[in-house]
């Protein structure tokens, strides 16, 4: 035997030359093709594909090097028995550029495995040559910002068992004839996910000649439009359906039961109607479910709920339908449960301690919260506003505090007292409480919660004192007391230097009993709204991401906007509120708002605030509202006020202000009714026009530098003249009154004659022409 091994030795050994040659020289052509496709694109980590990338995000293409063997480059794949390259994985590898139709990439004809998700290919358009990849089972090419038709050719990669073209910015399409190869030809693919490219030209009938081996199928924001269709979804391996964020409508099919290996079930987003299916019982291995955003009424059936996911169920959103009810909640491992926005009434079902958010807000429950809901360890948000709930707040929600995030319940009824401790270690970065009937004093221990961010306990009952000690959570950005029997003076006595509410954005007092000026101190330590704190300028909103990358839960707020009352759903980042009427406050208004650099509305109507209107007001660049009606405000408005370019509301009535109305820009937009109650205001709009008397025009002797010199000259000519005329009069008078001095009678009389004779003499002539 061994001699056998010792012959075939020598026979090849002739041979290995080449063979090593040809395996060298493959490798090395390799090499050359991936450095030439690295040096097509540039690095760039800001592009904001990369967002989803978290922290498995960096340039892989860094560790490629010319003259290194590349089998050990990063993200690179090789045979080893011939060096060929068999799989590439570039995702999040922060590319930037054109992707080249003629790029290097296609003379690597063995590649097996493609990735090259969360790139940036700047919107250019998948090349046809990727049909090339005949050996291909794996193509990745999601959120690349290619842009344009999918090419037909993708239809020729028959082997490939999972095909990911997902988009986000929604610029490629399909038209009906590569969707129909793509669905013929891939008879071995198992993962099929194609969310984002518009398919609205296409009929979703399309999808009847699927494989049968397709185990995923995710065609989310394609605009697939028209009735849902029936029967076609006959897949018995399939684990993951979504067609979430299209246009289908009718109801949900019973033939969707018959899917009995799914996990995953997305219908949200679409026109749906009618009652969910008893079908869906049949779903017992179900973990997410999401059919929000529909129209589906009706209540959720007892008999679904035992047996959908009774043990698998983690996800379960239904919210924004037409529900009308719901007994109890079953699931033993439910982590994520949002049934808001729907009709729901009745008592309100406690969920498993395994909850993590629990979000039942814009129903009609009633009665109260049983303390159960306090099992829940590891709650992290609990939103119940909006719905008829009563009785007290359980106390032990103080003790939750180490693991929620946020309580928000709004709109309710609940009455006693605030939770009077909370846990050192806190995590609550949003508390609410907004419209109950809630009495009391608020309680320090919520100093323990130094991650708290907003507090809005507006429209209760609560009577205190205002707590300063508010000012010292480092990240309360929102404080919003509006509405209570809060009473006392806003001066801070301390003489300590550290910080009021520097972060604060949106600062809410009105319509309370606060009394004595205004708060110089805590104005001047606004330094987010000063803009000392930088919080960026990209537009986005107050929140958190909620667990298990179910979404964003964004804060809400309902506040006074340009005199309306308004329920904003979500917090601009960049909104700087300051409301501070229906108050008792008095005396000036603070020249330090002045700094406010990034106000947005400035409200401190209703109070006793006199003096002027200070000019530094035109420093507020950003303020897009004003009301400083019903006080006692005297001077003028100033003129620098019509520079604000984003001034769109302004109110200053019921005051004692006089003089024009300045003119121009903004103010030519505001009616007579921001000036009502102050008489002595004129000018447009309102109907009393303004008395200006206008300067003498100057001296044309006034010019040329000589106005001073000139001026002088003349005042001293106008006195002797003026001495003159008081001295004549005065000799006249007492000449005449003495008697007539003889040498001024005979010079009048001389006069008189003369003027006599010379009459006579003009009369003859004139006669004498007329006879002839």
């Amino acid at each position: 035997m061994a001699s056998s091994y010792l012959f075939l030795f020598l026979c090849l050994f002739p041979f290995f030359p080449q063979l090593y040659a040809s395996f060298s020289s493959s490798g090395s052509h390799s090499c050359s093709s991936l450095i030439h496709f690295k040096n097509s694109f540039s690095i760039n980590q800001t592009n904001a594909a990369y967002l989803s990338c978290d922290d498995q995000s960096y340039p892989k293409t860094d560790s490629w090097k010319e003259g290194t063997d590349c089998c050990s480059w990063d993200g690179v794949t090789c045979d080893h028995l011939n060096a060929h390259v068999i799989a590439l994985d570039l995702s999040c590898s922060w590319l930037y550029g054109n992707f080249p139709s003629n790029t290097t990439l296609f003379l690597l004809p063995h590649l097996q495995k493609l990735n090259l998700a969360y790139n940036n290919f700047n919107h250019s358009k998948i090349p046809s040559e990727f049909g090339r990849f005949t050996s291909l089972f794996y193509l990745n090419l999601s959120n690349t910002w290619f842009a344009g038709e999918v090419p037909s050719q993708v239809s020729h990669l028959s082997k490939l068992v999972s095909l990911d073209l997902s988009s986000r910015d929604y610029v490629q399409t399909i038209d009906k004839h590569a969707l129909e190869g793509l669905v013929h030809n891939l008879t071995e693919v198992r993962h099929l996910f194609l969310d984002g490219i518009n398919m609205s030209s296409v009929n979703a009938h399309v999808f009847m000649n699927l494989s049968s081996s397709l185990r995923s199928l995710s065609l989310a924001g394609c605009d697939l439009q028209g009735k849902f269709p029936k029967n076609i979804f006959d897949l018995p391996n399939l684990d993951l359906l979504n067609l979430g964020g299209n246009q289908l409508s009718g109801q949900i099919p019973r033939s969707l039961g018959n899917l009995l290996q799914l996990t995953h079930l997305d219908l949200w987003g679409n026109q749906l109607s009618g009652q969910i299916p008893l079908s869906i019982l049949n779903l017992t291995q179900l973990e997410h479910l999401a059919i929000y955003n529909n129209s589906l009424e009706g209540s959720i059936p007892d008999e679904w709920m035992q047996e959908v996911g009774n043990d698998s169920l983690i996800y379960l959103n239904v919210s924004h339908n037409s529900l009308t009810e719901v007994e109890h909640f079953p699931w033993k491992n439910i982590a994520v449960l949002d049934l808001s926005s729907n009709l729901i009434r009745g008592n309100l079902p406690i969920p498993a301690s395994t909850i993590n958010l629990f979000l039942i807000s814009n129903n009609s429950f009633n009665g109260g919260v049983s303390s159960l809901i306090c099992n829940a360890s590891s709650l992290q948000i609990l939103d119940l506003s909006h719905n008829n709930l009563s009785g007290p707040i359980p106390q032990c929600f103080g003790n939750l505090s180490d693991s929620l995030e946020i309580l928000n319940l709004k709109k309710n009824k609940f009455y006693g007292t605030i939770p009077p401790k909370f846990a050192k270690g806190c995590r609550l970065t949003n508390f609410n409480l907004n419209g109950n009937l809630l009495e009391g004093p608020l309680t320090p221990s919520i100093l323990n919660c130094r991650g708290l961010e907003v507090l809005d306990l507006g429209n209760n009952k609560i009577n205190d004192t205002f707590p300063h000690w508010l000012g010292s959570l480092p990240q309360l950005q929102v404080l919003v007391l509006k509405s209570n029997h809060m009473h006392g003076s806003l001066c801070v006595n301390s003489s300590k230097s550290s910080p009021f509410f520097s972060k604060i954005q949106i600062f809410d007092l009105s319509s309370n009993y606060f009394s004595g000026p205004l708060p110089v101190r805590y104005i001047n330590s606004f330094k987010a709204i000063i803009n000392l704190e930088k919080i960026g300028s990209t537009v986005s909103y107050m929140g958190v991401n909620d667990p298990r990358g179910s979404g964003f839960y964004t804060y809400s707020i309902g506040i006074v906007v340009k005199g309306q009352d308004m329920e904003l759903v979500k917090i601009f980042t960049m909104w700087m509120i300051i409301d501070l009427s229906n108050n008792q406050f008095e005396g000036g208004i603070p020249k330090v708002i002045g700094k406010l650099n990034l106000l947005k509305g400035l409200n401190l109507s209703h109070n006793n605030l006199n003096g002027g209107i200070p000019t530094l007001i035109g420093n507020l660049t950003s303020l897009e509202w004003l009301d400083l009606s019903s006080n006692r405000l005297s001077g003028t408005i100033p003129n620098r006020l019509a520079d604000l370019p984003f001034l769109s509301s302004f109110n200053v009535s019921e005051n004692q202000l006089h003089g024009q109305i300045p003119q121009g820009k903004q103010f030519n937009t505001f009616g007579n009714d921001s000036y009502e109650g102050n008489k002595a205001l004129c000018g447009f709009p309102v109907s009393k026009g303004c008395n200006i008397i206008e300067p003498p025009p100057p001296n044309v002797l006034e010019k040329d530098g000589s106005k001073s010199n000139i001026t002088f000259g003349w005042k001293v000519v106008l006195i002797g003249y003026g001495c003159g005329m008081v001295f004549g009069m005065s000799v006249g008078y007492v000449v005449f009154q003495t008697g007539k001095p003889k040498w001024l009678v005979n010079l009048v009389e001389i006069q008189h004659e003369k003027k006599r004779r010379r009459k006579s003499k003009d009369g003859s002539r004139s006669n004498g022409r007329r006879r002839i």
